[in-house]
């Protein structure tokens, strides 16, 4: 099966009351031919009987949220929606995922990434965010799903912005910035949007990776930790935040290529002792001895197939990774990286690390 053959995954998260069902609506009215998963916290799920009439199946997950109780269902279902797809039920042509509003996004991509049989015949097209203008502050004060479901994000999309003032709006829109730095902003009036701004991004879609590498990574967004021929520069402080100082978005740049292995292994070992502190990690690398460079996505204890591509994307040569972390210094991930793939090498370590 080739990537054109992969069925599109959208996952839809954002917190109570922020217009997931609304925003749904009206992308089933472009998209009738699309399979829905919704999960509803409670026993009794009523999410579902306000969706509008649509082609595309239907599956209801209810009793538990979906990235804890009744996290072992979605896999499941997801299977039985595609045995069946063709036969007893539409020949549906994407797949959205509605959680509920105080859902963790990362479980929810662990098993959609991490799954073999589901990975083989879905990809994932993008994590999209609501985000209520009146509320949200408050939310992401008291909430630590809230402040992940926004970190995650590769399109935040900022709902009700006619209950919030014009300075309510501006200082969300830097605290989002400062979660989120590279997911574009767009503003949604009474769930009305171009549905191709949230839909065939192809955030994870090989077919399109050249374009890919400047959106999800946006590297200038980012606050770089060192700059030049390593990582052994000392980082500037970061501003402190009472409510989201644990989430962080920092990157990290290599001038020269990077031994494999070393990398493997230092993300091996990254995931395996801090993987609850790692929301989400992308990259483009410079693997020694290869002219193309690879992609990699990450998600807590997740880490994406490598994908290679035909060419770099632009003249910058350079190994550059993006992380959003939660509790997880900078410093410690630099070094890391950097012993790890220094010792590979056969290189010295850096003075930083002697």
């Amino acid at each position: 099966m080739t990537t054109a053959d992969l069925l599109p995954v959208t996952l839809l998260t954002g917190f109570l009351g922020s217009g997931k069902t609304t925003l749904l609506n009206q992308l089933l009215r472009r998209e009738p031919l699309t399979a829905v998963v919704m999960n509803e916290f409670g026993e009794i799920g009523l999410d579902h009987q306000l969706l509008e009439d649509t082609r595309g199946p239907l599956a209801l997950l209810s009793g538990g949220c979906v990235c804890c109780q009744v996290q072992g269902s979605l896999g499941p279902t997801l299977k039985n929606l595609y045995m069946a797809r063709g036969c007893t039920l539409p020949a549906y042509r994407r797949v959205i995922i509605e959680t509920t509003g105080i859902a963790d996004p990362a479980p929810i991509l662990d098993v959609l990434l991490n799954d073999r049989w589901i990975a083989a015949r879905h990809r994932m097209d993008g994590v999209i965010t609501t985000v209520d203008c009146a509320h949200a502050q408050q939310q992401l004060d008291a909430y630590p799903e809230a402040r992940r479901q926004v970190a995650v994000a590769d399109r935040l999309l900022l709902t009700k912005t006619d209950q919030a003032t014009p300075e309510t709006r501006a200082a969300l829109e830097e605290r989002l910035a400062s979660l989120n730095p590279a997911a574009p902003r767009h503003i949604v009036t009474h769930g009305a949007i171009d549905p191709a701004l949230i839909l065939d991004v192809g955030l994870f879609n090989a077919r399109h990776k050249h374009s890919d590498v400047e959106k999800w990574l946006a590297h200038a967004r980012y606050r770089p930790v060192a700059r030049g021929a390593g990582l052994g520069g000392k980082t500037r402080p970061q501003p402190a935040d009472a409510h989201d100082g644990r989430i962080r978005a920092f990157s990290l740049s290599f001038d020269e290529p990077l031994d494999w292995d070393g990398l493997a292994a230092a993300l091996e070992m990254l995931q395996a002792f801090r993987a609850e502190n790692l929301l989400r990690m992308k990259a483009i690398v410079h693997v020694a001895g290869k002219d193309a460079p690879v992609v990699l996505h990450a998600v807590q204890h997740v880490l994406y197939p490598p994908a290679e591509l035909r060419e770099w994307p632009d003249d910058d040569r350079r190994s550059r990774f993006v992380f959003i972390t939660a509790g997880l210094e900078e410093g410690f991930v630099r070094r890391l990286l950097e012993d790890f793939t220094h010792a590979a090498a056969g290189k010295p370590a850096s003075p930083a690390l002697a």
